[in-house]
């Protein structure tokens, strides 16, 4: 059976510099931090006291009443992102089969923050006081199934975790669906709503949070010398894939074409990356091999880098075992900078900055990084500062999470 190939024909985004994919490029490109005080809740008790939050974010104007009642926030976003992009796709539900359309989503954390208030709630009720929206809310696979029920998607519908390449796995599994005809179009990307208590208190035990509460905007300095951990961040990105002849008949605008995808696992430990890039190199490898192109080709890495010192450095040294200490064309960036870490949504949302890249010719930059590890190469090329132009080609994406899980994404220009 002859694969299908695999375009891309829609784009949503949902993240702490822009509440649309417009206003979202538009700070991308002009390098904005995202990063600001909480204002969630009380952090006087928490060493970290900053996330990058999503800004003027208002449901209710974007969602009806019971989707609110009914939904923690990372389904919410996850409806708001994904409804944008079946819009920019200019997909007719009408005259599709509704099997032919599936959902694959992720979600690292899923429903916690509703789980936390209704802890608390029980806690300070003195009874068995529970909703009995409670499990739904808190169920990781809701936001697939919101999506499908709201657009009447009947195809293929699942939701992915693999910590923070969960989003990464669910676009890799959409991909390799399509290419085995077993669906025509898939809705898919990730959602993250990670800034409450538990969360930020957790992460910040772990010693996994920048502390730099006296300047929160510059705090996510990914491959710096300075760093010291990473930013929180939320939101959603969402990705319309499809069958490329499909689209063809359709008459659909092609962002660009998925040609290559791969996970690989560290088995070395449950939340670092393994210091020599061995599970991160091979991830990229099988993925390049995949779409069958050389690395001296690629011309774009959005890296995984979340700015803490162990894995950004692990990283680093697996780029150097794919590409080469010296890689001539290849330019690397870390939009963590700007966005903070969306987790489990944080593939989703770099693979379209990879996209945008081919699109627009554009690579955003990483920001506040002024001081570049020594451990990288005078040679290699980390985007600081401001946006460049570029003729990009080929485009790749890391993301790596907690338990070891190692995904790569590869995009090209489309040609007929």
């Amino acid at each position: 059976m002859k694969e299908r190939r695999v375009v891309v024909t829609g784009l949503g985004a949902l993240t702490p510099i822009g509440n649309t994919m417009g206003e979202f490029w538009t700070n991308a490109v002009n390098g904005k931090s995202g990063a600001a005080s909480i204002t969630r809740f009380n952090t006087e008790q928490f060493k970290t006291k900053f996330a990058c939050e999503l800004k003027d974010f208002d449901g209710s104007k974007l969602l009806d009443r019971n989707e609110i009642k009914r939904t923690d926030l990372f389904t919410q976003y996850a409806l708001v992102a994904a409804g944008e992009a079946l819009s920019d796709s200019n997909l007719d539900l009408e005259k599709i089969d509704p099997f032919d359309i599936g959902v694959i989503w992720g979600s690292g954390q899923g429903g916690m923050r509703a789980f936390e208030e209704q802890v608390k709630d029980y806690a300070g009720s003195g009874g068995a006081r529970f909703s009995p929206l409670f499990g739904p809310k808190v169920l990781i696979n809701m936001a697939s199934g919101y999506i499908s029920m709201k657009y009447g998607l009947m195809g293929m519908n699942f939701t992915t975790s693999s910590a923070c390449a969960t989003s990464s796995t669910a676009i890799m599994d959409a991909y390799n669906y399509i290419k085995l005809g077993k669906a025509k179009v898939f809705v898919t990307g990730g959602s993250e709503a990670g800034i409450f208590e538990t969360s930020i208190g957790g992460f910040g035990a772990m010693r996994a949070l920048s502390v730099r509460n006296e300047d929160p905007e510059t705090a996510s300095r990914p491959f710096d010398t300075n760093r010291d951990g990473f930013v929180m961040g939320e939101g959603a990105g969402a990705l319309i894939l499809e069958d490329y002849e499909h689209a063809k008949q359709r008459g659909a605008k092609i962002y660009a074409e998925m040609v290559g995808a791969a996970m690989t696992a560290d088995a070395y430990h449950i939340a670092a990356s393994h210091p020599e890039g061995i599970g991160a190199a091979k991830a990229m490898e099988l993925a390049l091999a995949e779409a069958g192109i050389n690395p001296a080709e690629v011309d774009y890495l959005n890296a995984h880098a979340t700015s803490t010192p162990v894995g950004d450095t692990s990283e680093i040294n697996a780029v150097i075992k794919v590409f080469g200490a010296a890689p001539e064309r290849l330019n690397i960036t870390s939009s963590k900078s700007m966005m903070g870490h969306l987790l489990g949504a944080a593939g989703a949302v770099e693979s379209i900055l990879c996209i945008k890249a081919i699109e627009e010719g554009i690579i955003t930059p990483t920001i506040n990084t002024t001081n570049l590890d020594a451990m990288i190469p005078g040679t290699m090329n980390i985007v600081t500062g401001e946006s460049v132009k570029a003729n990009v080609k080929v485009a790749i994406t890391n993301s790596f999470g907690f338990g070891g899980h190692n995904a790569t994404l590869a995009f090209k220009k489309f040609e007929e």
